[in-house]
């Protein structure tokens, strides 16, 4: 995995041998010697992670690590030739990811970087799992349906139905489609059972149930999801769907 590291130390040699063991590892490398420098750089062009020195001029790593903290989630790795149990404790309280102590090898230190690149690159950012419709919400983890925030009571099966259809709002769902969806939450299952379980939504979700605005029939096809608009009222064919029954 070929990264943009930002490595801050002030020993010269030191950043010089960390860029080239990284360079070799395919990483494109910037190396600056002070604090304040390595806190502009990070604002200026985020890197994918930070070697830090903490004896470093100007701001040391510490504070690097403590202001960077409260502004990103940018993976720190932590050098010092400090090895009391009291500088690795803070360094890791002030958010870093991980701590070598000097001297370490080159080789550890690159381990250590492909570790931490790959624990970020595989962190997935939290997604809201609720689908909305309009007023209507799914909660697919709490297994919950609300209209206007009010909660609505369904079977299993219902939630089955109107879960399908509000992950892909104004799709047409034919029967057979729904129903393969169905399998192992109706025991017996036919056409009609989809018909009722549309019903008996209708009666739940719908400001007036004869006269369906968000799950409307489209003749001849099947089913779809809409927000309730003007324009979902109708059918396929243009016909206000009227009927109580689908």
């Amino acid at each position: 995995m070929c990264a943009y590291v930002l490595v801050a130390e002030d020993n010269v040699k030191q950043a010089e041998l960390v860029r080239r063991y990284l360079e070799r590892e395919g990483h494109s490398v910037v190396t600056v010697h002070d604090g304040r420098e390595a806190l502009d750089t990070v604002r200026r062009t985020p890197p994918d992670l930070l070697v830090l020195d903490v004896m470093m001029p100007k701001v040391d790593g510490l504070d690097v690590c403590r202001i960077l903290r409260a502004e990103s989630d940018l993976p720190v790795l932590m050098l010092t030739a400090r090895s009391t149990e009291d500088d690795l404790l803070l360094g890791l309280d002030l958010g870093a990811d991980d701590y070598m102590t000097k001297p370490y090898s080159p080789r550890e230190l690159t381990a250590r970087v492909r570790t931490l690149l790959r624990r970020a690159h595989s962190t997935v950012p939290k997604i809201d799992p609720m689908l909305r419709v309009g007023a209507l919400a799914v909660d697919p983890v709490r297994h919950e349906i609300s209209v206007d925030g009010s909660r609505i009571e369904c079977t299993p099966g219902e939630f089955q139905v109107l879960e399908l259809m509000a992950a892909e709002p104004g799709r047409v769902f034919t029967r057979p489609q729904i129903l393969g969806h169905l399998h192992g939450f109706d025991r017996y299952i036919t056409s009609r059972t989809v018909d009722v379980h549309v019903m008996n939504l209708r009666r739940k979700i719908e400001p007036e149930p004869r006269h369906p605005v968000r799950l409307v029939t489209v003749y001849g096809v099947g089913y779809k999801l809409t927000d309730g608009s003007p324009g979902g009222e109708n059918g396929a064919d243009g016909r206000r769907d009227i009927h109580d029954a689908p």
